[in-house]
């Protein structure tokens, strides 16, 4: 059985499409929406969570939002899914810490059916599904979990019409729902073609002709990330309100402390 697949040939997107295909999800599995976002039932559809009720993630005192996680023993080596989570604490104020006992709320990473999870906080032990067969890759890990922190996919962004985005209906015909527009947390940024959560070009297609082109220039290429972008880090920092100033604050404190304990 394939583990952990070091090459990576295809998209995010496809990654995604290959993996949830032929998904057959058991009874206490959840209903997805453009292919990998987790649903409680179908009249939750249409229905964004985080900008309907808010599902933000906790911040503590230091600064810093830490989000306890447990990994299931489903994985012979967790070193790909270890990189994801560590990836945030270097460019954010988001830290992963491994469950302890007491935690209320904290990621499950498990190998279900499938790449997919909830869209931010739910509450409890919520799961983020990583198949062992066709989800680890790094990036696929940093898509689940901008998911799981509140962030949509990029070609659902309300503003992907204005000379960004278009979209082809008739080649995505009944999966049309995937690119409903709603109003996706990007915290005032520019759209971005090289974000995590940007699909390729083909995504849901029913007779492999593009679904989304870029205006004016359809040369553009998109879809294409390797890892987080730059935008893809500046929403998160804008949306959890992390200072960057909070590392060079601890430094003087501690300087200070240390200062002040000389001077006695």
């Amino acid at each position: 059985t394939l583990e952990v697949d070091t090459s990576q040939e295809l998209s995010v997107g496809e990654l995604l499409e290959r993996a949830n295909r032929d998904r057959t999800p058991n009874f206490d599995e959840p209903v997805l929406i453009g292919g990998d976002i987790a649903l409680w039932s179908e009249a939750d559809r249409n229905a964004d969570p985080c900008t309907s009720s808010g599902c933000l993630w906790l911040k503590y005192t230091d600064g810093n939002v830490y989000i306890p996680y447990y990994i299931a023993n489903h994985y012979c080596k967790q070193e790909i899914i270890v990189r994801g989570l560590q990836s945030f604490s270097t460019v954010s104020c988001i830290r992963f810490r491994p469950y302890q006992n007491g935690d209320h709320e904290w990621l499950s990473i498990e190998s279900r059916n499938g790449c997919y999870s909830h869209v931010g906080r739910v509450g409890g032990g919520q799961t983020v599904s990583l198949s062992r067969q066709g989800c680890l890759y790094h990036i696929t890990v940093q898509h689940e979990l901008l998911h799981a922190l509140g962030f949509n996919h990029e070609h659902t962004n309300l503003f992907r019409s204005n000379l960004k985005l278009c979209i082809s209906p008739l080649f995505s015909l009944g999966m049309e729902y995937n690119f409903y527009k709603i109003n996706t947390l990007n915290q005032g940024t520019p759209y971005d073609y090289n974000s995590v959560m940007q699909y390729e070009r083909y995504a849901f297609s029913k007779n492999n002709l593009p679904t989304m082109e870029p205006i004016p220039n359809s040369n553009v290429s998109f879809g294409k990330a390797t890892q987080m972008s730059q935008n893809d880090t500046d929403r998160l920092n804008r949306l959890y309100k992390c200072c960057k100033c909070n590392k060079l604050y601890t430094i003087i404190s501690i300087l200070f402390s240390l200062y002040s304990r000389w001077c006695d």
